[in-house]
């Protein structure tokens, strides 16, 4: 029978620790630990009605069931003096030394949590959980250890807070539980956080198993029996019990569409045996009296889960038909299976520890580091849960660089992601990949144990492309942050040339202009921060260069008035005009392809109009004997068709990035035919552009990209 939480004692708990710890100095410790909690939490209470103390000693004793070490058990005794007590970590240091004071000191940074919304609530939560962990993995275990006893108490709050707090758990802690492989307190937060979110269906599914127990021990029992036989027969030793699915994993099963009848699992065994090979062993005793059940057997132990989980998973079909979950593995495996990164305090002296397992949890504690990196990049609220809840605790990978240093990143990841996990520099410079030696296409979907060499090059940048094929938040950011910098930098570069354009078309001086009391003005009147600030608001056309002009020299004077031109014909509303003819079908040409403001000359054709010509086309020497002058209108409305041609130095982001300097001037592609050379490549591109002058600061804008060698118009 279990003991009522709040007769635990002092003895309860050292009872615990020395199934695991003989080191009497560290007992010691213990014990004093506990006195100094005892002393600075007495007269306090908890809102469930028992003695303060109570609290820190439960979550002391949970953290015996995952093998904490001397350290971690004065932690959790002492995790809440800091916070209620007074207590400095100065004096948790001068008293219990560093490592104790920093691990009590994490634990409270953690948990002075204040709470406006729940998106904010989210995000404070995952900020002071950062803060806990840079310090170290442990603060992490007491503070899991310190909410499941909270939560097995949760009921002594309000409804309102009961919800709070279930939410909190299921979407934050548990997760985190789940990561370390931590089984055992992941699955009881589970349970605890349904049973206060959705109390019908928690208690419903505890009725049912409730229900179905006694059959269910029955037909467990026959098969402990049997399977017990078969491995006593062969001399293996070997423990083997029955095991109980959680409300949560059933809830969530049924979630899915299953009916409660319809989980097979819900009949599971688990035999532990000595040693990997007797595993197998097991298995194939198991498999030659059994039948298995097709495509659900795992193979854990050669290919262990990423937190470091390793067993042997099969399906039968037991006795009288009745479907088994069989788990079979070593009494280490089962440690880590349960106790997750804990487990190697218990297990860090043993040479039985698999190497891989080590190495697994290695990489799984890159976990904390990855969320520490997350906080360096400035997100909005939404990005920052999102990116949490997403790319950290959900099921990743683990790849290596060719040193064989590991980085975790979330499923389908690119080698984008990779570069900009690796450092900024490598992303912004990155030119391709290589992946277990052969040359990977930048949007290859990474897989688990990948070894990932980035190819770099410091004349290289990044393509926005990119912000389509990487996965991560962090590498997106890193790219956009590329892009916002560069971008600026142009639009200040174009602003200055528009305003000083502006002032050399009005005749204005730069010194009389750019006086101290006309900047006020203007800063004033723009409510820019600085002369870099107006620039760069001309540049992306917040405002005009004109408008600029104008709030120093105000237009008091009248407007030069051009004199009009009588004109011969009739002007009509077409772009070109005839001379001489009023209505008449007009076409330009295709191998020339006149745009407004170039000099043009038009051909009488027999049946098709005029035919309108660039002057320097060479066709046009040709047709001598039936030209006929023509000339652009005032205001010309149409786009018109040209080609250019492009040389550029091979890069994946060149047509991207032509595509988005004809967008922004306005000009629509009509098509893009691309010929591959060795060093090079080259694009004909179709444009629509309605004038010379748009087609001329198109040409421009292209080259002034580093990798763009030439840009020329087409006369065919």
């Amino acid at each position: 029978m279990t003991k009522d939480y709040t007769k635990y004692t002092i003895d309860d708990l050292i009872e615990k620790v020395k199934v695991y710890i003989n080191d009497s100095e560290s007992i010691e410790k213990i014990r004093k630990a506990y006195t100094y909690a005892q002393e600075k939490h007495s007269g306090q209470y908890r809102l469930s009605g028992e003695e303060y103390i109570i609290h820190p000693l439960c979550t002391a004793i949970i953290l015996t069931t995952v093998y904490a070490d001397a350290d971690t058990i004065c932690a959790g005794l002492l995790h809440d003096v800091i916070e209620d007590c007074d207590v400095t970590k100065q004096e948790l240091e001068e008293t219990f030394g560093k490592d104790i004071a920093k691990l009590v000191d994490g634990v409270s940074k953690i948990s002075k949590m204040h709470f406006s919304t729940e998106n904010e609530a989210l995000v404070e939560y995952y900020k002071k959980i950062i803060v806990g962990m840079s310090e170290d993995v442990r603060v992490i275990i007491i503070k899991l250890a310190d909410r499941l006893h909270n939560m097995r108490t949760l009921w002594a709050l309000p409804k309102e807070r009961q919800k709070i707090k279930a939410k909190e758990v299921l979407e934050i802690l548990a997760p985190i539980a789940h990561h370390l492989g931590i089984h055992k307190i992941k699955s009881e937060l589970e349970d605890l956080s349904l049973r206060y979110l959705k109390p019908d269906v928690f208690y419903d599914i505890a009725e049912k198993l409730n229900t179905t127990k006694l059959e269910r021990d029955n037909e467990v029992n026959e098969m402990i029996n049997e399977v017990s036989n078969m491995l006593k027969e062969h001399n293996i030793k070997f423990e083997i019990k029955g095991r109980s699915k959680s409300i949560y994993s059933i809830y969530k099963k049924m979630e899915k569409g299953k009916k409660f009848s319809e989980l097979y699992d819900l009949l599971a065994l688990r035999i532990l045996v000595d040693t990997e090979q007797e595993c197998y062993t097991a298995l194939g005793l198991i498999h030659s009296k059994f039948k298995p059940m097709p495509k659900r057997f795992k193979d854990y132990i050669a290919m262990p889960k990423v937190n470091g989980y390793q067993s042997l998973h099969t399906t039968i079909f037991g006795i009288d038909g009745q479907i088994f979950e069989v788990q079979i593995r070593t009494h280490a495996m089962d440690e880590i299976a349960e106790n997750g990164v804990a487990a190697h305090w218990a297990y860090k002296e043993k040479k039985n520890l698999n190497e891989r397992t080590q190495n697994s949890t290695e990489a799984k504690l890159q976990f904390f580091k990855s969320i520490m990196e997350l906080d360096v990049e400035k997100m909005s609220s939404e990005e920052f849960v999102n990116s949490v809840k997403d790319e950290i605790l959900n099921d990743n990978i683990y790849v290596f660089t060719p040193k064989g240093d590991i980085f975790e990143l979330p499923r389908e990841s690119t080698p984008i992601d990779f570069a900009y996990k690796i450092h900024t520099d490598v992303g912004d410079t990155m030119v391709g990949a290589i992946v277990n030696n052969n040359i990977v296409s930048l949007d290859y979907k990474l897989k688990n144990n990948d070894i990932v060499k980035i190819i770099t090059n410091r004349n290289s940048s990044p393509s926005k492309e990119w912000l389509n094929i990487a996965k991560t938040t962090q590498a997106k950011n890193k790219i956009k942050n590329y892009f916002t910098k560069s971008e600026k930098e142009i639009y200040i570069e174009r602003g200055k040339e528009y305003l000083e354009k502006e002032l050399r078309k009005k005749k204005i001086s730069f010194q009389d202009f750019f006086t101290d009391s006309n900047i006020a003005v203007i800063l004033k009147d723009t409510k820019c921060a600085d002369l870099e600030d107006v620039h760069l608001c001309i540049g992306n056309n917040k405002f005009s260069a004109s408008y600029v002009v104008n709030l120093i020299v105000k237009q008091t004077e009248p407007q030069e008035v051009k004199p009009v031109v009588i004109q011969k014909v009739k002007e009509n509303e077409n772009d070109i005009i005839v001379a001489g003819i009023d209505k008449i079908k007009v076409n330009v040409s295709n191998c020339c392809n006149p745009l407004p403001g170039d000099e043009i000359i038009g051909y009488i054709s027999k049946n098709n109009g005029i035919t309108v010509h660039r002057i320097v086309c060479p066709n046009v020497e040709r047709l001598e004997d039936r030209m006929v002058s023509v000339k652009w209108g005032e205001n010309p409305k149409s786009k018109y068709l040209t080609s250019i041609l492009i040389t550029s130095k091979r890069t994946d982001k060149a047509m991207l990035e032509i595509m988005q300097k004809a967008s922004t001037s306005n000009i629509s592609i009509d098509n893009i035919k691309t010929l591959n050379r060795a060093d090079n490549v080259t694009y004909e591109v179709d444009l629509w552009v309605n004038s010379l002058e748009k087609l001329n600061n198109f040409i421009r804008d292209l080259n002034q990209l580093g990798y763009i060698e030439n840009v020329e118009r087409v006369l065919r």
